[in-house]
């Protein structure tokens, strides 16, 4: 015996319908950004130095932005990595050139760019949200957090640099690649000027 609505998708509760709307319409949104980078990044700057001032006039919520801290670390090594490691994985697809002669191959990032935008905005959201209940807000001797975290950052940042400078990436593009093809040697041009 059928139930009363034969259709199943009607059947859904209007608060699960509204949820998915909303949901629908949040990445319509989101997806429109795109291609606006330099205003998504404007965006998130002024996320940043709002979250910054939050926690500069409360004077606490210092573990909140030790956890911001290590996490946007995490984010920017996977933002700088290569998705293929020449040092773990020998692959067919898209790899780094090991040779000056070989074939240029663009750098393509373990974690894109739109990606580390959007995670880096939302962990500040979170972050900012967080400062509003003072269960997150531990006593903590906040110089020895800072100094932890420095340690951490140039630690980090020599160990991708060296990968960087052992496997020759950069993993910014700076103008757009041009081939400019063999260069014809001295002898074989043919041409004296007698």
């Amino acid at each position: 015996m059928e139930g009363i609505r034969g259709d199943g998708a009607s059947s859904a509760s209007p608060l699960s319908q509204w949820g998915h709307d909303a949901w629908r319409m949040y990445q319509y949104y989101l997806d429109k950004t795109t291609p606006h980078t330099a205003y998504r990044w404007i965006g998130t700057l002024v996320i940043t130095a709002s979250y910054c001032l939050r926690v500069y006039y409360v004077q606490g919520f210092y573990i909140v932005a030790y956890g911001l801290g290590i996490y946007l670390l995490n984010l920017l090594i996977g933002f700088l990595s290569p998705l293929v490691d020449p040092e773990l994985e020998v692959t067919d697809g898209p790899s780094l050139p090991t040779k000056g002669s070989d074939e240029f191959k663009p750098f393509i990032r373990r974690l894109p760019e739109f990606k580390f935008w959007y995670s880096m905005t939302k962990a500040f959201c979170i972050a900012f949200v967080m400062t509003l209940f003072s269960v997150f807000d531990v006593p903590v001797f906040w110089p020895i957090l800072l100094c932890y975290w420095i340690v951490l950052f140039v630690l980090t940042m020599r160990r991708q640099i060296t990968h960087m400078i052992k496997y020759k990436y950069i993993p910014f593009s700076i103008g757009k690649q041009k081939y400019t093809g063999k260069k014809p040697s001295a002898s074989s041009s043919g041409f004296r000027g007698d």
